[in-house]
C-alpha cells in the first residue's frame, strides 16, 4: 500500500531516493537517531515504508531491543547519566546477532539469518531467539539514541539525525509516558545529562549523511549543513 502525500512522506520518499542513489542494490543499513522523544520510531518506521513501496525487502529493528539487563544499566547508579550514556546498550550481541550477520547475508547467500531483538526490556530479560533471513537485496533500518557512538557510526551505509529542541522532545514524552515536560526537572536528569555526553563526544549531527528538522512533526524539514 502506497502511503498518502503528505510534507512528511515526501520527505521520506526524497531521503529513500537519496539512499537510493547511493545504494542501488545489496544490503543497506539506515540508521535514524536523535535524543528521546525526537519521533525516532515513527520516522523509521514511514521511511521503511517508503522503500517497500518500491518494492525493496525492508527490516525494521530498534537498539531499545538490545538494552543491557537492569543490573548492568545501573551498575553505577540510577541517577547515572555516564551510566545512561555508556551502560544502556549490548553493542557486541547488536552486532553479533543482528549486524553482522545481515551484512554476512549479502555474500554467504539468503538463508544467512538475523535477529531484530535480543532483549526484552519489559521483563529484564533475553528475548526468545528469532532467527529471520533476507534475500541478497535488502534494507535495514534502525532506530535509537547514541546511534552516531564513535564504535557505530561505520556501521551504517546511510543515517538521519533528527533535530528536535529539548522543550519539545520533553512535551512529547510528558504526553506519551506521563513524565515530567520540564527538561531541567530532576527526574529527567539522567537521560537529559547523558544524552549531553553523547552529544558533546560523539557530535552527531555531523556524522550523519542527512539532517532533519523534526520539531513540527507535520512539516519535517531536511537541513543542510550551514543552512538552518
Amino acid at each position: 500500500m502506497r502511503l498518502p502525500v503528505t510534507p512528511t512522506t515526501t520527505l521520506w520518499r526524497d531521503l529513500r531516493d537519496d539512499v537510493r542513489r547511493h545504494y542501488p542494490a545489496g544490503r543497506v543499513i539506515v540508521a535514524v537517531d536523535g535524543i528521546d522523544g525526537a519521533g525516532k520510531t515513527v520516522f523509521a518506521d514511514g521511511l521503511a515504508e517508503t522503500f517497500a513501496e518500491i518494492g525493496a525487502a525492508v527490516f525494521r529493528a530498534s537498539i531499545d531491543d538490545f538494552h543491557r539487563p537492569r543490573s548492568e544499566r545501573y551498575a553505577r547508579g540510577s541517577m547515572s547519566p555516564e551510566g545512561f550514556y555508556r551502560d544502556s546498550f549490548d553493542y557486541p550481541t547488536f552486532r553479533r546477532v543482528l549486524v553482522d550477520p545481515f551484512r554476512d547475508g549479502a555474500q554467504a547467500g539468503a538463508g544467512t539469518g538475523f535477529q531484530l531483538a535480543a532483549f526484552d526490556l519489559a521483563r529484564d530479560a533475553r528475548a526468545e531467539s528469532q532467527w529471520v533471513t533476507a534475500p541478497r537485496d535488502a534494507v535495514l533500518v534502525i532506530d535509537g539514541v547514541f546511534l552516531h557512538r564513535a564504535e557505530l557510526r561505520d556501521l551504517w551505509d546511510w543515517s538521519v539525525w533528527l533535530e528536535v529542541p529539548w522543550p519539545v522532545a520533553y512535551a512529547r514524552m510528558a504526553l506519551r509516558d506521563g513524565s515530567d515536560p520540564d527538561p531541567d526537572a530532576p527526574s529527567n536528569a539522567r537521560y537529559r545529562q547523558g544524552q549531553e555526553i553523547y552529544l558533546r563526544e560523539a557530535r552527531p549531527a555531523e556524522a550523519a549523511s542527512a539532517i532533519v528538522d523534526n520539531a513540527d512533526l507535520a512539516h519535517p524539514r531536511r537541513v543542510f549543513r550551514g543552512v538552518r
